[in-house]
């Protein structure tokens, strides 16, 4: 049974949240250290709670598509699931106001996101992958919370991760029944951008970090070629490891951001969590 939650909450997605902290705590300039562990948990908790009320909204389509999960299959009371993801929402929201009050007000806003997302904005065509995107975004945010004037002055940073989580968004789409290859398309055109960006950032003047480069050039390496095959051939599979492949290294945009704005040897935590997104992803499943 215990295994069966752990399946709901899909654990390796959930690491990859603390990524995102970490790299906005990088561009707060590690400044207000005793805010992170707060920050760190409230990400964990609004990120799994997210999962798992996603299930709780999917359980009848999931009962077609994906008899062996553990809403429709029993394994997990659908009562239960809804008890522990509203729980672990309001305690993401409660962690993050122990930090600070910025961070209180984001962590309310994503928490609001991820509700919108799971019971309404996910049958959206447009509106759906910009909803997830917006979450993800915002999570980075979380992060630069830790002093509040760095929130204020870098939250744009928010709109790469925002674009490429609509990427993956919109292309997981087609992961059951197959897709477009004009969402493929978009997704591999956007997922450029935000790589363009962070060359951009990485070689600016006031950055100049090769560290953040390299880190830029292996999520090119990782990404791009997953989703040219989705968009060659937009079936299933294809997309389906094009969806995986996307979720596990998103963990390198943060990585560049954190060794830009803090640098290397910083950058090596943020990516010790990729390794262990990597184990947990082999024993429990991302999609």
């Amino acid at each position: 049974m215990f295994r069966a939650y752990l399946e709901l909450l899909r654990p390796a997605n959930v690491v990859t949240a603390l990524a995102d902290v970490l790299a906005g705590f990088a561009v707060a300039g590690l400044g207000n250290p005793h805010a992170l562990p707060w920050l760190l948990t409230s990400t964990a908790c609004l990120y799994g709670g997210g999962v798992v009320l996603n299930d709780v909204f999917d359980r009848r389509l999931d009962a077609v598509e994906r008899p062996e999960r553990p809403l429709p299959s029993g394994r997990v009371p659908v009562a239960n699931a809804a008890i522990l993801g509203g729980t672990l929402l309001a305690a993401g929201v409660l962690a993050a106001s122990r930090a600070t009050g910025a961070a209180g007000m984001v962590a309310t806003t994503i928490a609001g996101l991820v509700l919108l997302y799971d019971g309404w904005g996910k049958r959206q065509l447009v509106f759906g992958p910009i909803n997830m995107g917006a979450c993800r975004g915002l999570n980075l945010v979380l992060g630069m919370t830790a002093v509040p004037e760095a929130a204020a002055g870098h939250w744009p940073l928010g709109l790469l991760s925002l674009t490429y989580i609509v990427a993956v968004t919109a292309l997981s789409r087609g992961e059951v029944h197959g897709g477009k290859r004009e969402i493929a398309a978009f997704a591999l055109v956007s997922l450029s951008f935000v790589l363009i960006a962070l060359i951009i950032l990485t070689l600016s003047p006031e950055h100049r970090s090769p560290a953040g480069l390299l880190l830029t050039a292996v999520l090119g390496w990782r990404i791009l070629p997953a989703f040219l095959g989705a968009w060659r051939a937009p079936e299933p599979g294809p997309i389906r490891h094009a969806i995986r492949t996307g979720v596990l290294s998103l963990v390198f945009l943060d990585g560049a951001l954190g060794a830009t704005y803090a640098g290397a040897v910083y950058s090596s935590a943020i990516l010790l969590t990729a390794l262990l997104a990597w184990w947990l992803a082999r024993l429990f499943s991302v999609t």
